[in-house]
């Protein structure tokens, strides 16, 4: 079990306290809460910066990836239905009411603003090694709003302390002040990773979120939900996004030479190379990461699917869309090993993972007297949104073991794992750079889109590619390399690809329409700010 110095106890204590309800008033929190105590301050500004844990560990992970082509969110004869509100992400038939527990991430999220805006005001003008980074975080935290919702609040407390409510800015407004944000604390941000630094805002997560607002600018700055909207567009950002990444590029300190698979295990930390950005976890003190709980086979802890049994259940209702397994197909990639099921075969015999190294060993999973057989394909007992395959269904649909859970904490600390979630990567830069040159973007320190590419292949020992890749190989390749990672949806509308057919969004006949690019409010949400109306199309 990992063991980190960086949210301890006391930090838990205050977690929880945050304003959801814009029309607050948001000076009343931490009126007692010293700021002259190191202690004290360590907590707080913690607060600020994990901020997004919460919603990460399950529901934002629930809306996000369930709303892509990477799986299906099937019930088992009604088990795991839960009002549809997981089929209904699968179907894009997201509802104000019935998904209050996913959309209502947004609410998290402006909770997690209003504890940067908290501190920064306590600690006016005169901190700037611990304002700039705080900064960062809200911008961080603003986009997120941005990219899922589109129209968001702009709440700096510079500009809005005295307001009684606040209004949601359009869109393109936000994304220009994230950006003169994140460019003015950008220097300001600690340069050094390092344990001290992981997991914290530094100038290299500042650069890694100005390049994935740059190479989305179309998106966020034009009416996505337009169908004059092109995702082949010209790109006026397309240099600025090369000059974020290649500040990270050139600082040296980032690389591949990290395993692919290792560096997702439950004993991934600031050694890892590759991460410039993530969010730590804690089967003990930092709880709530449980995504094996969801993507493992609903009986795969009851003889050992992990050798080790499982003795909290499992959900299993993440099925992976056969689409999206496919993709795993390259010979040699190091990538397949993390999909349970051969996506070259309809049908594929299940042996046993080791539970410390997670990798696949020669003993067959035995379960009720016969060795478990996954399917590739998945079939409904019925044609309609509960995407129900009946309680014999559960060995539909390949599986992730990307996020491999220590069994042993498993079974301890109810389901928690210890695997930290990367937000930005290397990986990301390359392959972003890769994308800004093959859509216009001017060439830079020697690299073309081919070699970019083949830096990904490369590290993966995936095949090598012998031309520059075309926009729909780096889709394809982000499939591949960002699984469970949350960009495949912000990675399929940029693509213009949201629409397109997967999985069972058939049964949705609105499933295609534009508006979807965006996720509605919750009722929550608009219960507690009623001067806010709902998004187009909902």
């Amino acid at each position: 079990m990992k063991t980190k110095n960086i949210f301890t106890c006391a930090m838990l204590a205050i977690a929880t306290i945050g304003c959801t309800n814009l029309d607050v008033d948001i000076k009343s929190q931490f009126t007692e809460y010293p700021i002259d105590s190191e202690i004290a301050m360590e907590a707080r500004v913690n607060n600020a910066y994990y901020a997004f844990r919460s919603p990460l560990n399950r529901r934002y992970d629930e809306l996000l990836s369930l709303s892509s082509d990477e799986y299906s969110a099937v019930c088992f004869d009604g088990g795991w239905l839960d009002g549809r509100q997981y089929s209904n992400c699968s179907t894009h038939s997201w509802d104000a009411s019935a998904n209050n527990n996913q959309l209502n991430v947004c609410s998290d999220i402006l909770a997690g603003i209003t504890i940067c805006n908290d501190l920064l005001r306590d600690l006016g003008e005169n901190n700037p090694e611990i304002s700039n980074p705080v900064r960062a975080a809200r911008a961080f935290y603003t986009f997120l709003l941005m990219d899922n919702f589109g129209d968001a609040p702009i709440v700096d407390y510079t500009i809005t302390d005295g307001q009684k409510t606040i209004d949601r800015s359009p869109r393109a407004d936000v994304a220009k002040w994230i950006e003169s944000e994140l460019i003015e604390v950008r220097d300001g941000c600690p340069s050094k990773v390092d344990a001290s630094t992981y997991g914290t805002p530094t100038c290299w997560m500042v650069d890694a979120l100005l390049a994935k607002l740059y190479i989305n600018w179309n998106v966020y700055t034009q009416d996505v939900t337009s169908e004059n909207w092109s995702p082949n567009a010209a790109n006026e950002k397309l240099n600025d996004c090369i000059k974020a990444c290649d500040r990270i590029i050139e600082s040296g300190l980032f690389d591949l030479s990290d395993d692919y698979k290792t560096k997702f295990m439950y004993n991934n930390r600031p050694h890892i190379k590759d991460f410039i950005y993530a969010v730590p976890y804690d089967a003990t003190l930092n709880q709530g990461m449980c995504y094996a709980r969801y993507r493992t086979w609903r009986y795969g802890g009851a003889n050992g699917f992990y050798t080790t049994i499982l003795t909290p259940s499992c959900g299993g209702n993440f099925a992976m869309n056969p689409e999206y397994a496919e993709l795993f197909c390259l010979l040699g990639d190091r990538r397949n090993d993390v999909i349970v099921g051969d996506p070259s075969q309809e049908t594929t015999l299940i042996n046993e993972y080791d539970p410390v190294t997670g990798e696949v060993t020669d003993r067959p999973h035995i379960y009720e007297g016969n060795q478990v057989e996954f399917t590739k394909h998945i079939t409904l007992i019925r044609e309609d949104g509960d995407l129900d395959v009946g309680a014999n269904g559960t060995r539909q649909g390949y599986r992730s073991i990307k996020f491999y859970p220590d069994p042993n904490d498993y079974n301890t600390y109810s389901r928690n794992q210890d695997n930290d979630i990367p937000i930005f990567r290397y990986a990301d830069i390359i392959l972003t750079k890769c994308e800004a040159i093959t859509r216009g973007g001017d060439p830079t320190l020697g690299d073309t889109p081919m070699k970019l590419f083949n830096e990904i292949r490369g590290y993966v020992n995936a095949p090598d590619i012998t031309g520059n890749p075309s926009l729909k190989d780096i889709l394809d390749e982000r499939g591949r390399e960002f699984l469970d990672e949350h960009w495949r949806r912000n990675d399929l509308i940029r693509f213009g690809e949201y629409e397109r057919a997967w999985g069972f969004k058939y049964i949705n006949p609105d499933n295609a329409q534009l508006t979807r690019r965006i996720f509605p409010l919750s009722q929550d949400i608009l219960n507690a700010n009623t001067n806010w109306k709902q998004n187009k199309g909902y």
